[in-house]
């Protein structure tokens, strides 16, 4: 695709007129190449409760991740945003639909296949750490290196340039209580990056720190991002966490709302471009 120095918003017909004055495309005008696709969820539905009493949480969502793509998925509470994200990583099953990472159905694995899928392939940043207090920085960050038995040396190079980029080498005998919550944060971040997974799942990393930790935090993924290629799906409610993406899809009712792509615009447009849109999905008017 043509690079686009605009934000576009991608809707359907009956979604225009609630839509500000930003350029629209038809979802059915947009092209994409499936080779460079690294994720491609189809007709999601996922439901909860029993047949006397269901809660039918995702829609029918339609979803493709290109490889290299730093995503966000924003909607209010209740919208099914995390809901998505639990069934795009594996951490919950769908009730309907397909999900393939790297051309491999995970919705066809059985347990012991996705456990091992999950191992080699995905990488977790969640906004409570989940770091283990009887481990040093370094210990932690090395674990799912040590699930896939690496060689020392090699575990030791990968450890000392991810957290020289990620600022945290010195901390690396450090436990994680003698250090702060942004520091917490990006030993998470290292842990998730350091096994090269074809994806990282991000739920709302920035969303226990502090607006400085915060803006570090994004910076980095950012930063890995593009120097790694490294795949990044990330929920959040922040249109300024949002905003250090090169898209973000809206969620609705359990139904993709419309998507934002950055293009080249810079990063405090794109924020505008967002909050107007966060705002037509809360039912907010903005002048033309």
């Amino acid at each position: 695709m043509t690079k686009m120095s605009h934000a576009f918003i991608i809707c359907s017909a009956n979604q225009r007129k609630r839509i500000p004055s930003l350029f629209i495309i038809d979802v059915s005008d947009q092209m994409e190449d499936d080779k460079l696709n690294i994720l491609e969820a189809t007709k999601l539905h996922k439901s909860y409760g029993n047949k006397f009493n269901k809660q039918e949480v995702l829609k029918g969502i339609d979803i493709r991740i290109q490889k290299g793509e730093f995503v966000s998925i924003m909607g209010p509470s209740g919208s099914g945003k995390t809901t998505l994200l639990n069934v795009l990583s594996s951490i919950d099953q769908v009730s309907d639909g397909t999900i393939q990472i790297e051309n491999q159905d995970m919705t066809k694995m059985k347990e012991k296949q996705l456990a091992e899928f999950r191992k080699n392939h995905l990488g977790f940043i969640f906004q409570d750490y989940n770091l283990l207090d009887t481990l040093t920085v370094k210990e932690n960050i090395l674990l799912p290196l040590s699930i896939t038995k690496t060689p020392k040396k090699e575990a030791d190079q990968r450890f000392a340039a991810l957290a020289k980029e990620l600022g945290i080498y010195e901390l690396k005998d450090k436990y994680p209580n003698e250090i702060s919550g942004g520091q917490k944060q990006r030993t998470s971040a290292a842990r998730a990056f350091i096994h090269e997974p074809s994806i990282i799942f991000a739920d709302e990393p920035t969303g226990a720190l502090d607006s400085k930790s915060a803006s570090d935090l994004l910076n980095k993924l950012s930063e890995l991002n593009q120097k790694l290629k490294s795949t990044i799906v990330m929920v959040t409610h922040d249109p300024a966490a949002a905003s250090y993406c090169s898209r973000v899809i809206f969620i609705k009712d359990g139904r993709i709302y419309t998507q934002l792509n950055k293009g080249e615009q810079d990063r405090q447009v794109f924020f505008q471009d967002i909050m107007k849109t966060q705002g037509v999905l809360s039912g907010v008017t903005y002048e033309r």
